[in-house]
């Protein structure tokens, strides 16, 4: 059994993942920054945490996950707020729970990040999705040189199709040639946590045709580059 806290455990994909991970015995905890989100974070089988990850310091964050076998980054700004809200969640608040993963002594983290973040431009300057293009980039980047064992999934557009548990990995151009369910993004997480050789990957990814854990299992390193 681990001890695995869910950072954004009241999202979509967050409340998919956790009863799979109940479900083979994991213990699973949630941050959430609500407290009326409790009960839908306890139906799908994890304890609820009301923490803030945009509010929370590193010393708060590094707090919550003492104990804690692993980390899964799964919030977001979803647009909310403008660019200076996206830089404050998906850039700031990330990195800050990178850095008490370390301090906190977690060695294990999982990104939730997106198909395109890698190089120097993954959007059009005037792309209405630059400012979180760039923000889930430099978190991506501060993980992959952390030092942690880290595993970023970077699903293409999210969708509320039925999980078919087959997806195929490797870049796409843009987020709307790769519908990805949450489900299977959800089964994803999973698995790589159950997957040693995923860790220090990129998996960017999209429904298709190759059973996850195969998929996991046999990711090209090539793609843990994020520069190219």
């Amino acid at each position: 059994m681990s001890r695995i806290i869910i950072i954004g455990g009241h999202g979509k994909v967050a409340l998919l993942l956790a009863p799979l991970l109940a479900a083979r015995g994991d213990d699973v905890v949630s941050l959430i920054r609500d407290e009326s989100q409790s009960g839908d974070v306890t139906a799908a089988g994890a304890a609820p945490v009301v923490l803030s990850v945009e509010d929370a310091d590193e010393d708060e964050l590094a707090a919550a996950f003492t104990g804690a076998d692993a980390i899964v980054w799964s919030a977001g700004a979803a647009g909310k707020g403008g660019p200076t809200r996206t830089n404050a969640v998906d850039r700031e608040a990330a990195i800050r729970s990178i850095n008490a993963a370390l301090a906190a002594g977690v060695s294990r983290y999982v990104m939730v990040s997106w198909a395109g973040s890698h190089g120097d431009n993954p959007v059009a300057p005037d792309h209405p999705l630059r400012a979180y293009a760039m923000a889930k980039l430099d978190a991506d980047r501060h993980l992959a040189a952390s030092g942690l064992d880290w595993t970023i999934v970077g699903p293409g557009l999210l969708t509320l199709d039925e999980p078919t548990g087959q997806i195929d990995v490797g870049r796409v151009e843009g987020e709307s040639s790769a519908p990805t369910s949450r489900a299977n993004v959800a089964a994803v997480i999973a698995a790589v946590l159950a997957e040693p050789s995923s860790i220090g990957r990129v998996i960017p990814f999209r429904d298709g045709a190759t059973p996850i854990a195969d998929a996991v299992a046999n990711v090209p390193i090539k793609l843990a580059d994020l520069d190219h």
